[in-house]
């Protein structure tokens, strides 16, 4: 089941969320998910560990049709007063997903995986219901020290202790176990533990810095490819010279013999001897 939000939780998450600075970040992350997604608009995402519905805003502002799901009654109530009707919310768990197989186009764990019980079973379950990409947004585990100690201010050091950090090469390695050898792309993001000014924002959002693994915040695409299971068919065939036609097939090529007689060879072996003698007569067409 993993680690579930309780009351005071959320309420320490929603007061850290509401801090200037901490939206900055949060913005840098939206738009690494968003770029690293390319979704269009229309399609539909779910987003699993959703939490009190701030991932999902800007999702919806791209035009996608937004589920979540999360297991937490208290943050599934914030997400509801954040986001009112515009996402349908479901309660539930990473590793269980109540939903049938390729029901969304995408599938996003955003700051999710480091608080469930069983990764290798929600990432199954992620690729199970996604059919075209699965995003993960992650705390990185080797994030400078001070992005860290930055992070652990979320929702204190309790939350922060029952998280399980991965490094993009973990996560890579996970997916791979899963999805096979898929394509993927990461990039990360907040490299710097605070922003100052205006100088130092344009330098975040630089592409060089995105390829650097040291981010606070990692984000991977996943792009699902389908792989079916399959199984030989028996096909029953009789060739046209075939002298009798196989016995529970239905005849195959012409009823007649080079002179225009009727095959009464293979009529028998099909329908049976004739009953009369009548039936003895050469039949024509």
């Amino acid at each position: 089941m993993g680690y579930v939000f309780d009351f005071q939780d959320a309420r320490a998450y929603s007061q850290w969320a509401a801090l200037e600075q901490n939206r900055y970040a949060a913005t840098l992350e939206y738009e690494l998910m968003i770029n690293l997604l390319y979704p269009s608009p229309g399609e539909s995402l779910l987003d699993i560990g959703c939490g009190s519905g701030l991932s999902s805003q800007p999702l919806l502002e791209t035009g996608l049709n937004v589920s979540g799901i999360d297991p937490s009654p208290y943050m599934l109530d914030i997400a509801l007063k954040t986001l009112g009707q515009r996402v349908d919310l479901y309660r539930g768990y990473a590793e269980d997903l109540p939903f049938e197989d390729n029901s969304f186009n995408y599938a996003i764990f955003f700051n999710t995986l480091e608080f469930v019980e069983d990764p290798l079973r929600a990432i199954e379950e992620a690729c199970r219901v996604a059919k075209d990409k699965v995003f993960f947004g992650l705390l990185n585990r080797f994030a400078l020290k001070g992005a860290q100690r930055w992070r652990k201010s979320c929702c204190g050091p309790g939350v922060f202790e029952q998280a399980h950090f991965f490094s993009l090469w973990k996560v890579k390695t996970m997916v791979r176990s899963i999805a096979g050898d898929v394509p993927m792309i990461w990039r990360t993001a907040c490299p710097f533990p605070r922003h100052t000014g205006r100088l130092m924002q344009h330098i975040e959002r630089s592409n060089i810095l995105h390829r650097c693994p040291f981010g606070a915040f990692a984000g991977v695409a996943v792009t699902l490819e389908p792989r079916f299971r399959t199984r030989p068919l028996v096909i029953r065939y009789a060739p046209k010279n075939a002298s009798r036609v196989i016995p529970g097939s239905a005849p195959v090529g012409p009823a007649t013999v080079g002179n225009g007689q009727f095959n009464r060879r293979s009529f028998n072996s099909y329908y049976g001897e004739p009953t009369s003698g009548a039936d003895n007569a050469s039949l024509s067409l």
